[in-house]
């Protein structure tokens, strides 16, 4: 199905909604859709409750421009116009795995003592992560006599690579739950917002009803953000008065979602510094909140990592997973400015699945990680 996306400025959507206000899309926090079900008195706290057709009127808090994924595009189009983003987003790497595997050899054929020593330093350069690439050396230098030149070398590496990166993906569990709650996390900066509107985007096109809960109280213009997303990504959004209580947010949410019958519910979150104890305990009273109203909920919790950041996302991924429990890494930024090796590292690290890969601004530019594409851009 086409992404019904309107790249309009956040002024421009106001306007345009401004004929509409008095239609009955703006609905109360908890009220059912369609009139189907009892509604649910909303919160004190709470500000409103809009549905698709609102948005904020600031314009310094427009997301970025998206492309729309025209519905002729065939899907070997779509896989061709992936795989030449990624392998730009690679490119950091690329040279590294490639030209510099060139260099070691010279006018020799054979991996010795020089090129293993070499290409291990080349390895962990990649970010590929020390483990990682001790592991990898060792399965390397037990094929050392059967490699003979640098293509012998790389076709190896690639292939050492994607039994890692498959060894840790698992498919997606089927979804029996409704509505599905997805909670997504992450530090300051690292695309969380973005992220959210672009998955709820793909969730609409692909037919579901969605809900975003801004629990992002505290950041400034995040609602009003997270809105516009909401907008363009013909979902639903619960929200509050800044400085509201997140987990309040995230209560009402789960309220109107039920009432609503949503498929999906994406519960957005404050940006948590991984090293402050309080901010996330705060992570775990919004995922006890949300529990509290639908038991076996959430079902997923999505990390988001920015690829330029390095080994640190390592470090943030170990003490999210270690507070609140992640099911699944969303990599974004990988444009060509970070190492596409901290993919290898993180998934190694905590045998956590990577779910979705952004090499760029676009919304088809966030998509689901595939091991051997990724391997294939590598090379």
């Amino acid at each position: 199905m086409a992404f019904n996306w309107f790249k309009k400025s956040a002024s421009e959507i106001a306007s345009d909604n401004k004929q509409g206000e008095e239609s009955n899309n703006e609905i109360e926090a908890g009220s059912p859709a369609n009139g189907n079900a009892h509604p649910t008195p909303p919160s004190p706290e709470m500000d409103t409750t809009v549905s698709s057709s609102e948005t904020g009127d600031q314009t310094d808090t427009d997301p970025e421009n998206a492309s729309c994924v025209g519905a002729s595009d065939s899907s070997t189009h779509k896989q061709a116009g992936l795989f030449k983003r990624l392998k730009s987003g690679l490119s950091k790497t690329r040279d590294i795995l490639t030209t510099d595997i060139d260099k070691l050899f010279g006018s020799k054929k054979q991996v010795d003592e020089d090129v293993l020593e070499e290409l291990e330093e080349l390895l962990i350069t990649s970010d590929i992560g020390v483990q990682t690439a001790m592991a990898l050396m060792k399965t390397i230098t037990k094929k050392a006599a059967k490699i003979e030149g640098p293509e012998a070398l790389k076709e190896t590496l690639k292939q050492e690579l994607l039994s890692l990166l498959e060894g840790i993906q698992t498919a997606p569990a089927p979804r029996t739950a409704k509505p599905h709650v997805i909670m997504v996390v992450g530090v300051n900066g690292v695309g969380k917002t973005t992220t959210i509107g672009k998955l709820a985007a793909r969730a609409t096109a692909e037919g579901g009803r969605v809900l975003i809960a801004a629990a992002d109280t505290f950041r400034a213009a995040a609602i009003e953000q997270l809105t516009i997303w909401a907008q363009r990504a013909g979902a639903d959004i619960v929200k509050h008065k800044s400085n509201a209580d997140p987990a309040a947010v995230a209560f009402d949410s789960m309220e109107a979602a039920l009432a609503r019958d949503v498929d999906t519910v994406f519960v957005d979150t404050a940006g948590r510094l991984h090293t402050k104890v309080n901010l996330m305990e705060e992570l775990k009273k919004i995922k006890r909140t949300i529990t509290k109203k639908i038991p076996d909920a959430p079902h997923e919790v999505l990390l988001v990592l920015d690829a330029t950041t390095g080994q640190n996302a390592v470090s943030q991924a170990k003490l999210f997973h270690d507070a609140i429990g992640v099911s699944g890494l969303v990599l974004t930024k990988l444009d060509g400015t970070a190492k596409g090796g901290i993919v290898i590292s993180i998934s190694q690290a905590l045998n956590i699945p990577m779910q979705f890969i952004g090499v760029g601004e676009g919304i088809e530019d966030l998509q689901p990680f595939n091991p051997e594409l990724f391997a294939d851009a590598l090379f």
